[in-house]
Protein backbone atom coordinates (compact mmCIF):
# COMPACT_ATOMS: atom_id res chain seq x y z
CA UNK A 1 0.00 0.00 0.00
CA UNK A 2 1.49 3.52 -0.90
CA UNK A 3 1.46 6.68 1.36
CA UNK A 4 -1.29 9.13 0.51
CA UNK A 5 0.82 11.86 -1.56
CA UNK A 6 -0.08 15.76 -0.94
CA UNK A 7 1.87 19.07 -1.44
CA UNK A 8 3.98 20.24 1.27
CA UNK A 9 2.99 23.89 0.49
CA UNK A 10 4.38 25.25 3.59
CA UNK A 11 7.61 23.71 2.79
CA UNK A 12 7.87 22.44 6.42
CA UNK A 13 10.86 20.20 7.28
CA UNK A 14 10.65 16.01 7.66
CA UNK A 15 11.18 17.06 11.32
CA UNK A 16 8.22 19.36 11.59
CA UNK A 17 6.23 16.75 9.61
CA UNK A 18 6.96 13.84 12.06
CA UNK A 19 6.17 15.97 14.83
CA UNK A 20 2.93 17.77 13.50
CA UNK A 21 1.65 13.72 13.04
CA UNK A 22 2.82 13.11 16.21
CA UNK A 23 0.66 15.80 17.86
CA UNK A 24 -2.49 14.91 15.43
CA UNK A 25 -1.93 10.92 17.02
CA UNK A 26 -1.84 12.35 20.88
CA UNK A 27 -4.85 14.05 19.92
CA UNK A 28 -7.08 11.41 18.47
CA UNK A 29 -5.64 9.34 21.52
CA UNK A 30 -6.35 12.15 23.85
CA UNK A 31 -3.39 12.81 24.96
CA UNK A 32 -3.91 16.50 24.45
CA UNK A 33 -1.31 17.76 27.30
CA UNK A 34 1.15 15.79 25.23
CA UNK A 35 -0.14 17.00 21.54
CA UNK A 36 -0.08 20.94 23.02
CA UNK A 37 3.46 20.40 24.50
CA UNK A 38 4.69 19.09 20.83
CA UNK A 39 2.90 21.68 18.93
CA UNK A 40 3.70 24.51 21.38
CA UNK A 41 7.25 23.14 20.89
CA UNK A 42 6.87 23.81 17.12
CA UNK A 43 5.58 27.26 17.69
CA UNK A 44 8.84 28.13 19.47
CA UNK A 45 10.56 27.54 16.26
CA UNK A 46 8.71 29.60 14.33
CA UNK A 47 5.52 31.23 15.39
CA UNK A 48 4.16 32.01 12.41
CA UNK A 49 3.32 28.14 11.20
CA UNK A 50 0.03 27.61 10.10
CA UNK A 51 -0.42 24.58 10.26
CA UNK A 52 0.30 24.47 13.77
CA UNK A 53 -1.36 27.39 14.77
CA UNK A 54 -4.56 25.46 13.24
CA UNK A 55 -3.93 22.38 15.21
CA UNK A 56 -3.72 24.29 18.25
CA UNK A 57 -7.05 25.88 17.61
CA UNK A 58 -8.72 22.56 16.44
CA UNK A 59 -7.28 21.29 19.72
CA UNK A 60 -8.27 24.08 21.95
CA UNK A 61 -11.90 24.24 20.23
CA UNK A 62 -12.82 20.60 20.18
CA UNK A 63 -10.93 18.94 22.74
CA UNK A 64 -10.53 21.47 25.49
CA UNK A 65 -13.73 23.65 24.53
CA UNK A 66 -11.56 26.70 25.05
CA UNK A 67 -13.71 28.77 22.10
CA UNK A 68 -11.73 32.01 22.85
CA UNK A 69 -8.18 30.27 22.53
CA UNK A 70 -9.61 28.35 19.80
CA UNK A 71 -10.85 31.48 17.67
CA UNK A 72 -7.39 33.32 19.45
CA UNK A 73 -5.03 30.88 17.25
CA UNK A 74 -7.74 31.05 14.01
CA UNK A 75 -7.29 34.83 14.13
CA UNK A 76 -3.46 34.92 14.35
CA UNK A 77 -3.92 32.23 10.76
CA UNK A 78 -5.83 34.90 9.09
CA UNK A 79 -3.18 37.48 10.05
CA UNK A 80 -0.60 35.40 7.94
CA UNK A 81 -3.47 33.95 5.47
CA UNK A 82 -6.08 36.40 5.02
CA UNK A 83 -7.64 34.09 2.21
CA UNK A 84 -7.81 30.74 4.51
CA UNK A 85 -11.28 29.69 4.31
CA UNK A 86 -11.02 26.91 6.43
CA UNK A 87 -9.67 29.21 9.14
CA UNK A 88 -12.24 31.89 8.83
CA UNK A 89 -15.00 28.79 8.76
CA UNK A 90 -13.71 27.33 11.62
CA UNK A 91 -13.31 31.22 13.73
CA UNK A 92 -16.96 31.75 12.81
CA UNK A 93 -17.70 28.32 14.28
CA UNK A 94 -16.56 28.69 17.73
CA UNK A 95 -16.60 32.28 17.99
CA UNK A 96 -20.67 31.82 18.42
CA UNK A 97 -20.07 30.42 21.27
CA UNK A 98 -17.85 33.38 23.45
CA UNK A 99 -20.57 35.75 25.31
CA UNK A 100 -19.34 39.18 24.81
CA UNK A 101 -20.28 41.54 27.39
Amino acid sequence: MSERQWRNSYQLSQEQLNSLEEAEECMEMLDIDKAEKILLDLLEGDSECVPVLNNLAHMHGRYLSDFEKAVEYYEKVLEIEPDNAWARDERRRYARYLTYD
